[in-house]
């Protein structure tokens, strides 16, 4: 560490941002820290006055690291949306509407415009006021219905009121809101078109305006040349960012190979691109002042690149990491890929230290340190003859590494781990250096008559073979392990195994013996705990499912549900439940169809009493009563003479509380997000004026309740 020192500098913001994040309102933890190091800084600098050889001073480093960490704490505090005094956060009136600018590029949906709007003043209130202040960033989803795309700059006349982000409701379910917060967006808005006025356009920033233009000036390059869509699709997510035009099935299988971190741009391409151009530039080196030529023309293709993304905020970072390293490789300096590293972490967070609880962040720094760490030798404990095979071995032991460093970060987000990502991954890292610089030399000549057209011939041809092998890698039996689960603590454990293992090849200290078994005997039996756990819960729920049905009784490793949520929408599934189920353990999930009188024979089995009509569905499940009722009116006037556990509305079945009279009495009243929501907002009320206690997983989020 003596020598990386940007690395402690990294880790003591760091410090101080975690610090903020976990006591935002203990103003003087950070102080206490500031002046303490302050004192141990300047108490330093005192002692060894008048020497003339001045050893390492302890002191004063620490002090300074300290002063590091109250800097983190402050910067992150400046950033904090919720720390400015004129932010919408802070409104308590209602707001009519309001000005505001578009900040990103916007992004085509299927039947909407996704776009940032940051505003500038607004009205509120009931009173008619002048226009006052305002500051906040809003999700805006605009009706596409008879309107153009929009325009970054343009500035909007809103009305209408924004409403806040909800939180995850339902258990495991991302988090949204916080991941906005971060980016200190707290609310989100859809607007018809007449619900919007054009004022004109007066782009924030002209940098990123540029940016824009030169994105869309790309985006036609390439839907000129590449022509289908799948690799067109491709090309626009890998060199873009863009993934409008990709294709579900397309997505699910680089997810499935472990090749999804292509699709977007990222360090990963920043690193290819460099890696090319030092290969394709290294011819300069041995002229006069080659290096110097050398590292101005990698610096201006790696931020022209950052230009056609965007200045998406991944290349951005890995653009400042590679220019840092260009620079000291042309200035002859001895440089560190760890110090170089810390230093582009550092002034990374002090712009926006809210950029450490990005996984993107998070994994491309973890991934380039592991290679950077360990490649050279696990890719020099094996020799072959053929120069093609060492250099198969070497991009294979780089996916090797670089899987291992962040598998246990990868599974802790999105519970999933590719089995043959050795094999998908050099096939990738390989296309990746022919398709990065063709998209290049497409855009670079895209004005050569005859030239271009072969460029994007090729260009073409890169994509469809990059997508077939990635899909046949993807069809592969048993291609992926899904419905992973790994808590923050195994996680830990899991690198700590790690670390210490790796620690022990290189180094073969017994310490790291003992340190690698405590380690996995504690995630033993965490492991071990949790599925004893699993296995003996009993647990009724009431998912939050927009506008639609989902309730689950799970009996150990195995649920059954009972929603009328389409087969064929994995997509809301997969967001809304999927994470529950996996989260519990759930390994066997059967499912009753809640729109037909009868479910499936493996289903129907798992409860002892179970009767549905159109009207109601009725089930006995652990001792516990449980009645779905659909519909309350109408001719058949049916009650049950008993008092059930569980009453779950559903439908709009019940409109006014007098409807339950005499045709059905229940302990726990729950009202799904099947029913209209200013309906159940009327019943609430009514509720706590007649003193009857009821449930709403639209304001409450999914109800849940253990049985054992």
């Amino acid at each position: 560490m003596k020598g990386n020192p940007f690395v402690r500098y990294a880790a003591a913001l760091i410090a101080g941002i975690c610090l903020y994040v976990w006591q935002p309102d203990r103003a003087e933890l950070p102080l206490v820290v500031l002046v303490g190091g302050v004192a141990l800084f300047t108490w330093g600098i005192y002692k060894r006055l008048g020497e003339q050889i001045k050893p390492i001073q302890v002191s004063s480093g620490i002090g300074g690291l300290f002063i590091l960490v109250a800097l983190g704490w402050a910067i992150t505090y400046q950033h904090t949306a919720l720390n400015q005094p004129a932010s919408i956060v802070h409104l308590s009136d209602t707001l009519r509407a309001y000005e505001g600018v578009v900040v990103t590029q916007p992004e085509e949906r299927a039947k909407t415009f996704r776009v940032e709007v940051a505003i500038l003043r607004g009205k509120w209130g009931n009173q008619v006021k002048d226009w006052q202040s305002l500051s906040g960033r809003v999700i805006v989803y605009l009706d596409k219905a008879g309107q153009s795309m929009p325009r970054y700059g343009e500035v909007w006349l809103v009305s209408g009121s924004p409403r806040t982000i909800d939180p995850p409701l339902n258990p495991g379910e991302f988090n949204y809101k916080r991941y906005l917060s971060y980016r200190s967006i707290y609310h989100q808005q859809y607007l018809r078109p007449f619900n919007r006025t054009v004022l004109g356009v007066d782009p924030p920033s002209r940098i990123t305006n540029l940016a824009t233009q030169v994105n869309r000036w790309a985006d036609s390059v390439f839907t000129h040349q590449v022509g289908s869509r799948a690799e067109y699709g491709i090309v626009n997510a890998m060199i873009l960012g863009v993934r409008d035009d990709l294709d579900t099935e397309l997505y699910r299988a680089y997810s499935t190979a472990g090749a999804v971190h292509i699709l977007s741009v990222s360090g990963l391409h920043v690193g290819i691109l460099f890696a090319v151009l030092t290969y394709l530039l290294s011819f300069l080196i041995k002229r006069p002042k080659g290096k110097i030529l050398m590292a101005v023309i990698q610096l201006a293709i790696l931020w022209f690149y950052a230009l056609v993304t965007g200045f998406s905020p991944p290349v951005l970072r890995s653009a400042a990491m590679f220019s840092i390293l260009i620079i000291a490789n042309a200035s002859g300096r001895q440089q560190q890929l760890t110090n170089t590293l810390g230093a582009s972490a550092f002034f990374i967070l002090c712009f926006d230290p809210y950029a450490l609880f990005s996984a993107g962040f998070q994994l491309s720094y973890l991934a380039v340190a592991g290679i950077g760490a360990w490649q050279s030798s696990l890719y020099q404990s094996l020799t072959f003859r053929y120069r093609w095979t060492n250099k198969l071995w070497e991009l294979t032991a780089v996916a090797i590494v670089a899987q291992l460093i962040t598998f246990p970060l990868g599974v802790f987000y999105f519970h999933q781990f590719p089995t043959y990502f050795f094999l998908a991954n050099p096939i990738v890292i390989v296309m990746s250096e022919l398709l990065l610089p063709l998209a290049m030399a497409t855009l670079a000549f895209s004005w050569v008559p005859f030239l271009n057209d072969s460029l994007g011939w090729l260009l073409h041809k890169a994509a469809w073979m990059l997508n077939y092998a990635v899909t046949q890698t993807g069809q592969l039996p048993g291609a992926a392990w899904d419905g992973l689960w790994v808590s923050q603590s195994a996680m830990g454990l899991i690198y700590a195994i790690i670390f210490c293992g790796i620690t022990l090849l290189l180094t073969r200290q017994r310490v790291y013996i003992w340190a690698t078994c405590v380690a996995a005997l504690l995630l033993a039996g965490e492991i071990i705990w949790s599925d004893y756990q699993q296995a003996h819960q009993q647990r009724l729920a009431v998912h939050f499912l927009p506008h639609r049905t989902a309730v689950s009784l799970t009996n150990g490793h195995r649920s059954l549900l009972f929603t009328d949520l389409d087969s064929a929408d994995t997509r809301s599934y997969d967001f809304y439940l999927k994470n529950t189920f996996g989260l519990w353990g759930v390994s066997d999930l059967a499912t009753i169809n809640a729109t037909t009188n009868s479910g499936t024979s493996n289903s129907m089995k798992q409860l002892p009493v179970f009767y549905q009509t159109r009207d109601y569905a009725l089930g006995v499940w652990q001792g516990k009563t449980l009645l779905v009722v659909n519909k309350l009116t109408g001719p058949n006037h049916w009650r049950l003479p008993a008092v059930v556990d569980y009453l779950i509305i559903r439908r709009n079945a019940l409109r006014e509380w007098g409807q339950l009279n005499g045709r059905v009495v229940a302990r726990h009243i729950i009202f799904d997000d099947s029913n209209k929501t200013p309906l159940t907002d009327k019943l609430l009320a009514e509720a706590k004026g007649l003193g009857i206690t009821c449930y709403s997983v639209r304001q409450m989020g999914a109800y849940v309740a253990d049985l054992k």
